[in-house]
């Protein structure tokens, strides 16, 4: 008869070790905001958990750091009162992604490293690879797939993702020499420069 394990958070007194669990994420987040690169044994002895007890919750450096990044479980990012205008849409939902990258910096830092190091890791399950802030871009575009069309729309919220995320953050401000206003600027400036130009080249096909 196949035997099949049990996850060791879901055995025997559950409700304690979520709570332990959740202790050693916040204890890795503050050193993360702290400027950390935690690892499990660092989370442990911030959390008052033994070393034994925090790696079987994380196996590795790794599993924690992941656990680690911000959980952002909304759905869409359009304030309650949605504009029916594409480029108020977008620029209510560009900010709103930008300052959620800009007050979560340093974990969002750490989850582009992960994402970047060589190795045989599972990247696809990452935070950062999970296409999330494509959708909230898409949602805003919505009113403009008579006018452009999916395929044109989709293309559009990519090229938006590539200039606004945590990935041109780290441009602006630690090679441009940005601050994190000035970056943030440029990014919603981006864009809408790129809505405007993918409407104009759409104006252009249908003439």
């Amino acid at each position: 008869m196949l035997q099949v394990s049990t996850p060791y958070e879901a055995a025997g007194r559950v409700n304690q070790k979520r709570r332990t669990r959740d202790a050693l994420i916040a204890a890795a987040r503050e050193l993360i905001a702290g400027g950390g690169n935690p690892t499990v044994e660092d989370a442990a002895a911030v959390a008052s958990v033994s070393r034994t007890t925090a790696y079987r919750y994380f196996g590795d450096q790794r599993s924690l750091l992941v656990a680690a990044h911000p959980e952002i479980e909304a759905t869409t990012l359009l304030p309650d009162e949605v504009p029916t205008d594409a480029a108020e849409r977008l620029e209510a939902v560009v900010r709103a992604f930008i300052a959620i990258i800009v007050d979560t910096e340093a974990q969002q830092r750490t989850m582009l490293r992960l994402s970047l190091e060589p190795g045989d890791h599972d990247r696809v399950s990452l935070p950062l690879r999970q296409g999330r802030a494509i959708g909230w871009i898409t949602e805003a575009l919505e009113p403009l797939l008579d006018e452009l069309g999916p395929e044109r729309v989709h293309g559009l919220a990519l090229a938006i993702r590539s200039a606004t995320g945590i990935e041109a953050l780290v441009w602006l401000t630690d090679i441009a020499g940005l601050s994190r206003q000035e970056a943030a600027e440029s990014m919603a400036w981006s864009a809408q420069a790129m809505l405007q130009a993918a409407r104009i080249q759409g104006a252009g096909d249908r003439q």
